[in-house]
């Protein structure tokens, strides 16, 4: 059984888990606090971050984008980075963007200064970075509401990792009440569309010993 270290609240890490079932693998969860700084977590991935996939012939892959690029390689049946040449572009600069811009500008300004500090141990969330986190966030949601409103999916005609990247991000931000979903009704009913899936079963099931997450998080009708 191939195994997937990850942490409940960590987008990167909900991502692949995404992306592992819409493609049906099967696949074992391993918690994993990457702040502990297990030596034998580091051993299998000297970065000790989160996701961390393990494969059935023992093949270790560390970081999200090089373990979605290679589900995508060796297992497309149902390709997730795009068809042609002008969709993976618009893919991966997509799925990109969520990674690094919106986790830098938004998710670590909220979810990390809020929660994970806290879980860690180390301090209090501050208040510029929660002001900055907040204002981005309005941003980003009109960004993400333009593409829902001209394309059928995030990239293009088709559902993509750039989808689930956003995806991932926004539903850890909804797990802590974070998002307002009723200034961007085009986001909303994009996300609405995504959570339905059956591969996000598993994500809204999620719940962590101090978290009381929004009593719509897993309402598939918000």
């Amino acid at each position: 059984m191939r195994i997937l270290h990850h942490l409940p609240i960590c987008p990167f890490s909900r991502k692949v888990r995404l992306v592992l079932t819409e493609k049906r693998l099967p696949f074992e969860l391993r918690l994993e606090r990457p702040w502990d700084r297990k030596a034998e977590y580091l051993d299998l991935n000297p970065a000790g971050t989160v996701p961390t996939l393990i494969e059935d012939n023992g093949l270790v892959i560390a970081d999200s984008w090089a373990i979605c690029e290679y589900l995508d390689e060796a297992y497309p049946d149902l390709p997730l980075l795009g068809r042609t040449l002008a969709e993976r572009v618009e893919v991966r600069r997509l799925a990109a963007w969520f990674d690094g811009k919106f986790d830098q500008e938004v998710t670590r300004n909220l979810l990390g200064e809020k929660h994970l500090k806290r879980l860690a141990g180390r301090g209090q969330p501050e208040a510029g970075a929660l002001r900055a986190g907040y204002a981005n966030l309005r941003h980003h949601l009109e960004y993400i509401g333009w593409l829902a409103e001209t394309r059928k999916w995030l990239a293009g005609a088709s559902i993509s990792l750039a989808d689930f990247a956003a995806a991932a991000h926004l539903s850890v931000l909804d797990f802590t009440g974070d998002v307002d979903w009723s200034a961007t009704p085009s986001v909303r009913e994009w996300y609405a569309r995504m959570k339905s899936r059956p591969s996000f079963r598993a994500i809204l099931a999620d719940r962590m010993p101090g978290f009381t997450p929004p009593a719509h998080y897993a309402d598939l009708d918000f």
